[in-house]
């Protein structure tokens, strides 16, 4: 016993080892049972169609959509075999209550394959539909907030169909209405079988409406690829026509209603370019009949205009185009290029009417106002256009096709946020000077605030003045000039009717023919010396030259003219007004050197912009012939001669204050003397320099149109 009980105990056998862990063949077994749930429901679904789902979906979708949901004849709703398979007869969804009573979408029969997978992800592609006798109502309310396709209660998002691989659809109508954009359609669909196997169907569409109370029509096709061809590409044919537009649209789409990254060209043309940007609520300049063509594509929220090519009147256009779908605005961006811009195809941006340029070319910058003729365009500013979109705009001009008018290399920037509008820079070559400009126009306002300052480098005067017959020989003088004004009103006229601020043309050290000089002071005892001398185009020297302005409410008052020469000095009284367009200035030259027959008579400059008048034999004039003539009688031909002697007394100016631009007030002599023959900001002035308060008065009524 005592040897049995040394035995070791043992040990009892080892249980068996299983092959898979239990935590693992529990996750099996809870697959295999979701996984032969799904098949059983797959199945019953199979069996059945999902017709007992037709309830549930009705409450499902109406209690997600806050809309009454019906489907009044058969329903299915199944995989087939993976993708779903959804048929309703007599589906109908409800507009929102403030859309009327009428059905969102309604369908005699629709007929789907969704692919389950783009459910998953959220991309929606439908690869198959078949739709009859379908009705779309698309509504957006007069606020432009909300729509009867967006079925929360937030901002209406825009329409964002799903993608469409391919359709029959038949007898179909699309309903779109936008009051705030003033925009009305209707659109009729339908699809066209196929006779042969290269081409699966043709979807045609075609409707009308109106746009801001011009009508329009549309014509198309799809043409959808052969059934067999999975993700095929369609080709798209439209034709729209309204607004005084013709629009073709040709390319390829991905899928029906796959715009994104489509394939497209556009050809347009019309009477106003304007017009088309006006459907979408949008403001550019008007412009002449045009001729665009581009490749079109949509990425994002972007539509880009790309390879753009096109004439407007006698100019070409080339650049790209960006429309951005932003809130609360579009952002419209472009860079744009012409090689040769003609004048009068600029006239419609600055608000001439492009009709009257098409029918009386230069002349129909001009109308009547009044029995008065008007150069100042007076075309108002579309001020709540403005407020729907904000822009960023580069356009270069090479060359300019102008008479009399050497521009060239134009380079304009063009900034719009928030109806705050900048043209900056607006600049270009003239006559090799270079025009600089910054122009604001404060749109946040009624009527709109315009900041004007246009600055002009030194340029050569001979070349600038050379299409209106100065030769450039012997005339090596320079002018620059700069145009300060703040003015307010919604047209160019009303703008600078208002204005208040200051314009000033100095001119530098120079030379200029002798012509020129002795015609504006009449000396004809000199003209006429140097004529039979042959020397005509005897170089004259100008010391230094301002010819100022200041405006006020838009009438702009001499401030001062000076113009001192080598032989004299000349001067000028009056102004002119922007509010009616009259001209009245008065110019004068005394000579520094004694004269034997000098007429030293105001050279008078009268009429209005359009229509400017010239008087040599003024008043002073002829009352000095007819002194001269009592002289003759009295005393004989050398009295005669003693009226139209000039002593040579003109007083030479300091040329400091002339080159700055400074008024009257800041002139002085070469000995530092007030000048008291030029003007202290009045419209007109006696040869004293003095007026009267009712020559003021009588003087300011002239301007204002009240004669």
């Amino acid at each position: 016993m005592a040897e049995e009980s040394a035995l070791p105990p043992v040990e009892p056998p080892a249980r068996p080892r299983r092959a898979l862990g239990t935590p693992l063949a529990s996750a099996i077994a809870v697959f295999a049972t979701l996984l032969g749930i799904l098949v059983l429901a797959w199945a019953i679904l199979f069996v059945t169609k999902g017709r007992f789902l037709k309830r549930p979906f009705e409450r499902i979708v109406a209690g997600q959509t806050h809309r009454a949901v019906s489907v009044a004849g058969d329903f299915q709703l199944y995989f087939a075999p993976f993708n779903v398979k959804f048929v309703a007869e007599g589906l109908t969804i409800a507009n929102p209550a403030w859309a009327g009573t009428g059905n969102l979408f309604s369908a005699r029969r629709i007929d789907a394959r969704i692919s389950t997978w783009s459910l998953i992800t959220g991309n929606r592609r439908v690869n198959w539909l078949g739709l009859q006798d379908g009705h779309l109502d698309l509504q957006w309310d007069k606020a432009g907030r909300r729509n009867s396709w967006t079925f929360s209660e937030e901002k209406g998002e825009p329409l964002d169909l799903p993608a469409i691989r391919r359709a029959i659809v038949q007898g179909t109508l699309v309903r779109y209405i936008d009051p705030r954009m003033q925009i009305a359609a209707g659109i009729r669909v339908h699809t066209v079988e196929a006779r042969d196997t290269a081409i699966a169907s043709t979807i045609r569409f075609d409707g009308n409406g109106t746009a801001r109370g011009t009508p329009f029509t549309l014509t198309g096709e799809l043409l959808s690829p052969n059934a067999t061809v999975a993700g095929g590409r369609n080709q798209l044919r439209l034709h729209a026509e309204g607004v005084r537009t013709l629009v073709d649209v040709t390319g390829t789409l991905a899928g029906a209603t796959e715009i994104e990254g489509a394939d497209l060209r556009l050809a347009m043309r019309g009477r106003d370019l304007a017009d088309i940007f006006a459907v979408g609520g949008v403001a550019v300049p008007d412009t002449r009949r045009y001729s665009l063509t581009s490749a079109v594509t949509r990425v994002g929220d972007e539509w880009r205009f790309t390879g753009l090519k096109g004439r407007f009147g006698a100019s070409d256009l080339a650049g790209t185009l960006t429309v951005a779908m932003r809130q609360p605005r579009l952002l419209l961006t472009a860079d744009l290029a012409t090689q040769t811009l003609d004048i009068l195809d600029a006239g419609p941006f600055i608000g001439y009417d492009a009709e009257r340029l098409e029918a009386q070319g230069a002349a129909g910058t001009v109308t009547q106002v009044g029995g008065r003729p008007r150069l100042l365009p007076d075309a108002q500013l579309r001020i709540d256009a403005l407020r729907n979109f904000d822009a960023k705009v580069d356009w270069t001009v090479r060359n300019v096709r102008a008479d009399n008018l050497p521009v060239s290399n134009i380079k304009l920037g063009l900034d719009l946020n928030n109806s705050l509008l900048k043209l900056s820079p607006l600049n270009f070559t003239l006559a090799r000077g270079t025009v600089e400009s910054d122009i604001t126009i404060d749109a946040r306002r009624n009527p709109v605030l315009t900041n004007y300052d246009i600055r002009l480098s030194p340029t050569p005067i001979g070349v600038l003045l050379a299409g209106f017959g100065v030769a450039e020989s012997g005339t090596t003088g320079t002018l620059k000039a700069r145009a300060q004004l703040t003015g307010s009103g919604n047209s160019v006229h009303d703008s600078l009717a208002n204005a208040n601020g200051r314009i000033a043309i100095i001119l530098p050290k120079g030379e200029f023919w002798t012509r020129n000089v002795q015609l504006s002071e009449l000396d004809i005892g000199t003209f006429v010396q140097k004529m039979f001398e042959q020397k005509l185009k005897e170089p004259v020297h100008i010391n230094c030259g301002l010819i100022g302005f200041t405006v006020r409410r838009g009438v702009a008052a001499a401030d001062p003219i000076l113009i001192d020469t080598e032989k004299n000095v000349m001067l000028g009284r009056g102004g002119f007004s922007f509010r009616n367009e009259t001209l009245d200035l008065a110019f004068r030259a005394d000579s520094k050197k004694f004269s034997l027959f000098a007429g030293q008579s105001p050279v008078g400059i009268g009429g209005y912009f359009a229509r400017p008048s010239f008087n040599v034999i003024s008043g002073d004039l002829v009352a000095r012939a007819g002194a001269g003539l009592g002289l003759g009688l009295a005393a004989g031909p050398v009295g005669a001669m003693i009226a139209f002697v000039d002593v040579g007394d003109a007083k030479a100016a300091d040329c400091g204050p002339v080159l700055t631009g400074a008024s009257a007030r800041a002139q002085r002599t070469t000995k530092g003397e007030a000048r008291d023959d030029v003007g202290r900001g009045t419209t007109a002035k006696s040869e004293d320099g003095k007026r009267t308060k009712s020559e003021r008065k009588e003087q300011r009524k002239k301007f204002l149109g009240i004669f």
